[in-house]
């Protein structure tokens, strides 16, 4: 065990080794985050209106000014309707404007791809990051074998998906064509910024840097829970895949209000 977290130290190092360190350096490129679980008490992340506060905060200091928060949406774990969103995401703003506490926040939601999904699809709108575009995901493990159908009934509808953290669905790591297919569907892609620390494992690591160098991803998104997340977002800071990130033109700057 010691052998490999001294392997990894060092490999840490060498791959940061030359880089000048920026002190003033934060996330304030990118304007705005579009992928979080900050109301509270209604998913896997704040737990209090205390933790949002905390985790909205931390945001801030990092150097964001928008936020569009995204509650799952999966009918057998997180039962969540528009209405306990919004709900929700009032609490939190009326909480942030009693501390003065300077962000913009909304809400939309990380809807799970299943057959609850087909039926709001076809019966109530749905809460969407920008004008249509609508964040979804699905099994890590396993491919839904209706998502290329679902995904057609999407832009049929008049949304666009935004796929969250493809690089993290593992059943696409051996046909990485999979990737190129979804993107002639019309569908956008968000990475989840840790995965090129290796926060999430080697191998999503490795794929996030393919879908990177080949220019396929449209979105990048925090997908903080907690302050775990918040921690390792700022280590990113004055390392390379922090500057991989200052150099790439993703589209969450449309989203600063």
């Amino acid at each position: 065990m010691f052998s490999r977290l001294f392997n990894r130290k060092k490999q840490e190092e060498t791959d940061n080794k030359d880089l000048v360190v920026n002190t003033d350096a934060n996330f304030s490129f990118l304007g705005a985050d579009m992928h979080s679980h900050f109301i509270p008490g209604i998913d896997d992340g704040a737990k209090t209106i205390d933790d949002s506060l905390n985790l909205i905060q931390s945001m801030v200091a990092l150097g964001y000014k928008t936020i569009i928060t995204t509650p799952h949406i999966m009918i057998d774990y997180y039962p969540n309707t528009s209405q306990i969103i919004h709900q929700g995401l009032e609490v939190v703003q009326e909480a942030l404007r009693e501390k003065k506490i300077d962000v913009t926040i909304k809400a939309a939601a990380e809807y799970y791809i299943d057959e609850h999904f087909i039926r709001l699809l076809e019966t109530e709108p749905l809460l969407t990051i920008y004008k249509n575009e609508v964040l979804v995901e699905c099994s890590m493990l396993y491919e839904p074998p209706m998502l290329t159908e679902v995904l057609f009934n999407i832009i049929s509808s008049g949304y666009r998906p935004i796929l969250a953290h493809p690089e993290r669905y593992l059943f696409f790591h051996n046909k990485t064509d999979k990737y190129q297919e979804l993107k002639d569907r019309g569908c956008l892609l968000q990475l989840n910024m840790l995965s090129l620390t290796g926060y999430y494992g080697k191998n999503i690591k490795m794929i996030a840097d393919d879908l990177l160098t080949k220019k396929m991803y449209d979105y990048v998104g925090t997908d903080t829970h907690h302050e775990k997340h918040v921690d390792a977002i700022k280590n990113m800071i004055n390392t390379k895949a922090y500057n991989v990130l200052t150099s790439y033109s993703f589209l969450n700057s449309k989203l600063y209000l």
